[in-house]
C-alpha cells in the first residue's frame, strides 16, 4: 500500500467523515417485555458480542462498533437489523466515498491491539478518539483490494481455527465418553457405595470469610481454594491464587494433600479436584479424605467426574443452584475391589495424558493462528501487501 495520507481517528471525526456514537440502555427486563429477533449488541465477548434478541431495534445499517466495556474489543456490522447497548460504541461513515467499513474495521482493529488502554477510563468515543492515531487512508481502490487479500486470508485462516478448535472439542468428547462408560455399568463383584463409606472424613470447608470482609486474613504461607480454583483444575489441584495468614488458618481447617474437593454452590457446582498440597477452603467446597484401605484417590475423583451432570441437577432450583452434605447422604456410586480401581485410573490417566497432549497442540495451533492475522494486519498496513 502506497500512501502518505495518514489521519487520525480524531481528524477523520472533526472533518465530517465519521462520526462516533454510543448505544442506548437495552435490560433483560426490557427484552423480556418485548421479545423478538432482533439482535441486541453489548460488551460480550463471545457470540460477537450479542447480549441477546428484542422486538425492536435501532439500526438497519452497516456500522463499526465496540465493547466500551469488557476491552472494548470492534466488531464489523453488515447491515442488519440490531440494536446496541450503552455500553457499546458505534463508529458511523459518514463520507462513504473515502473510507470502506470493512478497511477501517481491519486499521482500527489492529490499532486496538497495540494500544494499552486504561480500562479505569473505559472506551468511551472521547478517549478512543484522541487514542487511534496513524490511521493510513489510500484511496477507495486500494482499500478495496487490501480488503479483498484479507478477507480470503482470514477466511482460510478461520476454517482452520475452526477444525482445530473441533479437534479440541473432539478429543474431549472422546475421553468424556470413555469416563461415562467405564462407571456407567459395573461387573461381578462390583458394590454400591456412598462417599461416607470410604472416607476419613467427610464434610464442609470451615472458611467464610472473603479478603474484602477481613484482609488481615490473607497474604500468609497457608493456600486458600476456591470453587474457581477448583473449575479451573484439571483432576489435581496444583494452582491457587489465594493464602491465609496465621490469623486466616486459626479460623478455619488445614486440609491434607490428597484431599478430594466438590464445589458446591453457584456455576462451578458438582466440579472436583485433588489438593496437591495442605490447604484450607471454604464452606462452599466439600473436603473427602478418602480411607486409601477402602478406595483409591484418584479412582474416586473420575467417579465424581462421571458423575458431574448427576450432581448439576440436584444443585438446580434454588435462587443459587448448590449441593450439600445432605445430597451424598443416599447417593451411591459403584466400586469395585482396589485392584480394578487401580486399574481403571491408570487407563484413564494414560487416556487424560493423551487428551491434553492433543489439547495442547490445538490450543498452540489456534495461538499460532491469532498471531498470523495480526502479523498480516501489520503487513498491510506498513505497506508491504
Amino acid at each position: 500500500m502506497k500512501t502518505d495520507v495518514v489521519r487520525s481517528l480524531e481528524e477523520l471525526i472533526n472533518s465530517g467523515v465519521l462520526e462516533l456514537g454510543r448505544g442506548k440502555v437495552i435490560s433483560k427486563k426490557d427484552i423480556a417485555s418485548c421479545p423478538g429477533a432482533y439482535p441486541v449488541y453489548s460488551s460480550a465477548k463471545e457470540d460477537d458480542g450479542k447480549f441477546g434478541e428484542y422486538g425492536r431495534y435501532m439500526f438497519d445499517e452497516e456500522l463499526i462498533t465496540w465493547s466500551v466495556d469488557g476491552g472494548g474489543r470492534l466488531f464489523h456490522r453488515a447491515k442488519h437489523r440490531y440494536s446496541v447497548t450503552n455500553v457499546g460504541g458505534t463508529l458511523r461513515i459518514l463520507k462513504a466515498d473515502q473510507l470502506s467499513y470493512r478497511y477501517l474495521y481491519y486499521v482500527l482493529s489492529l490499532l486496538h491491539s497495540e494500544i494499552p488502554f486504561d480500562w479505569v477510563l473505559k472506551a468511551h468515543p472521547s478517549t478512543i478518539k484522541k487514542l487511534y492515531k496513524n490511521i493510513p487512508v489510500p484511496p477507495l481502490a486500494e482499500q478495496e483490494r487490501m480488503v479483498r487479500i484479507l478477507d480470503e486470508a482470514f477466511e482460510g485462516i478461520a476454517t482452520v481455527k475452526a477444525n482445530a478448535e473441533k479437534n479440541l472439542e473432539n478429543a474431549r468428547s472422546v475421553f468424556e465418553s470413555y469416563l461415562q462408560s467405564v462407571f456407567s455399568g459395573s461387573g461381578a463383584g462390583w458394590e454400591q457405595k456412598r462417599l461416607s463409606d470410604i472416607a476419613m472424613e467427610f464434610g464442609r470447608g470451615k472458611s467464610k470469610h472473603r479478603p474484602r470482609n477481613d484482609p488481615k486474613l490473607y497474604g500468609g504461607p497457608y493456600p486458600f481454594i476456591q470453587t474457581g480454583d477448583i473449575s479451573n483444575a484439571d483432576h489435581w489441584l496444583t494452582e491457587y491464587v489465594q493464602t491465609y495468614s496465621e490469623l486466616g488458618l486459626s479460623q478455619s481447617k488445614l486440609w491434607p494433600k490428597g484431599t478430594i474437593c466438590i464445589a458446591i454452590v453457584g456455576a462451578t457446582v458438582g466440579e472436583t479436584a485433588i489438593l496437591d498440597f495442605e490447604a484450607c477452603f471454604p464452606d462452599s467446597v466439600i473436603g473427602i479424605v478418602v480411607d486409601s484401605k477402602l478406595a483409591d484417590i484418584e479412582y474416586v475423583e473420575f467417579l465424581l467426574q462421571s458423575f458431574k451432570t448427576l450432581l448439576k441437577e440436584k444443585g438446580r432450583g434454588s435462587a443459587r443452584d448448590n449441593i450439600n452434605l445432605g445430597t451424598f447422604e443416599g447417593q451411591t456410586f459403584p466400586f469395585p475391589n482396589l485392584k480394578i480401581q487401580r486399574k481403571i485410573v491408570t487407563t484413564l490417566n494414560r487416556l487424560r495424558s493423551q487428551t491434553q497432549a492433543l489439547d495442547d497442540i490445538n490450543r498452540q495451533k489456534c495461538v499460532s493462528l491469532d498471531e498470523l492475522k495480526q502479523s498480516l494486519l501489520r503487513e498491510a498496513f506498513s505497506g508491504r501487501l
